[in-house]
């Protein structure tokens, strides 16, 4: 602890707390420093001698200065002003990882905001830059910016623990609220498919707080797949999630029944694998579809997925857009909760 000298005030520990208030509201009590009792008096560390002071006795003392925690990152950075506006106001924390975008200018400053990030967050053990999600595995390039060599964590989500890779594996802290109101959705006994499980988020909320029958989560990832497991089994889910590495388009291959209810997480290519999702589906089945698009596409984007349910004998009578988070200018994370069902011809 570092230690500095000051005048302050000696005053009796009766009187302490009314002139505490006192010096502070007139700010002459030097807040940086740590007040402190000595039998029965305490230490006031004061700005510099006024007339204006209360007449205690006046000394010299040695005090413990406070470590001071910037509020905000950006509070450390001195950039160029044009570079300053331009730093992100928010980025992911998965565990103990941060995970930021940056835009390109500010690439050469990227040490220095790792080390930022570092100092505003003590829990945080890395510091990482990333691109967006991309290809069939959900996976992204991670460059560690700033802490420790590693890319694996302990995430905590209502209770639930969640081993992630944030560079093997896709994991959205962001759709925490998301899981959980799906889960509350979820009546006694449904049979649900989680068809981009990844390292089953969606399973095991789900799992733990409604009354599945059983969870069939898949994906194509093995990475994801080895977590997934291991998620399951930490969480003691074992009987309930069923965890199957396979690719999505070999769904009806791999599950023996159909689903109540499928979870479709794959943004931007959610709407290839829709007829899919509608193959392993109940005659009633909920489908909670999320993708990445922008304001105006919404639209379009239900309308061709009624023309894939209409080809796999179903009508979307009830479509409802939630709109979850901004991802760039004027294009959004939605979900839909789609109640599809099959026509009485084909039933």
């Amino acid at each position: 602890m570092v230690k500095k000298r000051s005048k302050a005030l000696s005053v009796p520990l009766s009187h302490a707390e009314l002139l505490r208030r006192t010096l502070k509201d007139n700010h002459l009590l030097k807040e940086e420093f740590k007040i402190f009792k000595e039998g029965d008096t305490i230490f006031f560390p004061i700005r510099k001698p006024s007339k204006d002071l209360p007449g205690y006795p006046l000394v010299t003392r040695s005090f413990d200065v406070r470590e001071k925690t910037p509020y905000c990152y950006k509070d450390l950075l001195r950039l160029p002003k044009d570079l300053q506006r331009e730093l992100p106001t928010s980025y992911d924390v998965i565990g103990s990882i941060i995970l930021i975008k940056l835009p390109s200018p500010l690439y050469r400053f990227r040490t220095r905001i790792g080390n930022a990030l570092l100092q505003t967050h003590k829990h945080i053990r890395t510091v990482c830059l990333i691109d967006p999600v991309s290809g069939e595995l959900r996976t992204r390039n991670v460059t560690i910016i700033a802490g420790e060599n590693q890319t694996q964590t302990t995430h905590t989500e209502y209770g639930l623990t969640f081993q992630v890779d944030v560079a093997t594996t896709y994991f959205s802290p962001r759709l925490a609220s998301e899981r959980k109101r799906v889960a509350t959705q979820v009546k006694p006994g449904e049979t649900i498919v989680d068809l981009f499980a990844g390292v089953a988020p969606f399973s095991i909320v789900i799992a733990r707080f409604a009354h599945p029958k059983v969870i069939y989560a898949v994906d194509k990832n093995p990475e994801a797949i080895t977590l997934a497991k291991q998620n399951v089994k930490q969480n003691h889910l074992l009987q309930t999630i069923e965890v199957i590495h396979a690719d999505a388009k070999d769904a009806e291959k791999r599950i023996p029944v159909k689903a109540d209810r499928v979870i479709m997480n794959l943004p931007f290519s959610a709407h290839k694998f829709f007829a899919v999702a509608l193959s392993i589906a109940a005659p009633t089945c909920k489908v909670h579809y999320y993708d990445i698009i922008q304001e105006e596409e919404i639209e379009g984007r239900i309308f061709s997925l009624k023309k894939i349910a209409h080809t796999q004998g179903y009508l979307l009578a009830d479509v409802q857009v939630h709109r979850i988070k901004s991802y760039a200018p004027r294009e959004f994370y939605i979900g839909l909760d789609i109640t599809a069902t099959k026509h009485a011809d084909v039933a």
